[in-house]
């Protein structure tokens, strides 16, 4: 059977960079909400020789992503997963923030690991806001992780509690993303040793300030990062496409149950500012 490549958010930006990058004899599903959007970026993909397909798919549903692994399934067998579906402050509010980036990834890990086999690596794609918010938020924020699988309903309500520390909305809307993203990391770590006894590696990537649609969204506020970057520069979405793709390649066995931070030094870049 041939394997098959599925990339939540596909559709556009560095989802879409991603598949370019992967080998031309795997068959690629890209999924995301608006099916106009996926079928422009499979006719990309079948242009530059892929085997691609589109299939509309909801992360925040778990229903809707239970029907997308057992379609992949349908094709061949998993072997890569990327999950790059995601939301930024300027799209949603901080509970929509929330039941996306985080619930959808608990939802995707689950719902996959289930038809996956050993040799198989689920990607699972954060944010370099994952590192913003003050350490002593986050580790409060991180006792109530574990609720993402058991209470979702508790689990929202303790995260919005601190998210609404924030004074604007915008800013409370950073700070559920911001949270949404550190707990990707933390999930994906979870997972890596849960399912690394069944042979699927796990792992989450963090990129910075990109230039994609939902990038140019966030670039007002997020131009602060710029001068923190070693080059200067935002990320471009075939750079982080490159990065993503390499880092859920299954041949990159020993990559697991880590964060790759992929933000041109932002995050590390307060330490060396130049003077």
């Amino acid at each position: 059977m041939a394997d098959v490549v599925v990339i939540t958010g596909g559709g556009s930006g560095m989802g879409l960079e991603a598949a370019k990058y992967m080998p031309k004899e795997k068959i690629i599903i890209l999924s995301g909400r608006t099916v106009s959007k996926l079928e422009n970026a499979v006719n990309t993909l079948k242009d530059l020789g892929f085997t691609a397909y589109a299939h509309a798919c909801d992360t925040s549903d778990r229903e809707s992503v239970r029907k997308l692994a057992q379609y992949a399934k349908s094709l061949g067998t998993v072997r890569n997963v990327i999950n790059a579906a995601g939301m930024s402050p300027n799209m949603a509010d901080g509970e929509k923030l929330l039941r996306v980036n985080a619930l959808g990834t608990v939802y995707v890990n689950q719902e996959f690991s289930r038809v996956m086999e050993k040799g198989s690596v689920i990607l699972d794609v954060s944010s370099n806001s994952a590192y913003a918010l003050p350490g002593f938020l986050t580790k409060l924020a991180a006792k109530s992780y574990p609720l993402a699988e058991t209470d979702e309903a508790q689990y929202l309500k303790k995260q919005l509690k601190f998210a609404n520390m924030a004074k604007t909305d915008y800013q409370k809307a950073g700070f559920a993303y911001a949270l949404s993203k550190n707990f990707v990391c933390w999930y994906a770590k979870k997972c890596a040793f849960a399912y690394g006894r069944k042979g699927i590696r796990v792992l989450s990537l963090s990129p910075g300030l990109i230039a994609t649609d939902m990038g140019r969204l966030e670039e007002k506020e997020g131009s602060a990062l710029i001068p923190f970057t070693a080059e200067e520069r935002m990320g471009t979405p075939p750079e982080l496409g490159y990065a993503i793709a390499t880092a859920a390649d299954e041949r990159n066995g020993y990559l697991a149950g880590v964060d790759v931070l992929c933000d041109g030094g932002s995050t590390n870049g307060r330490a060396f500012k130049r003077k």
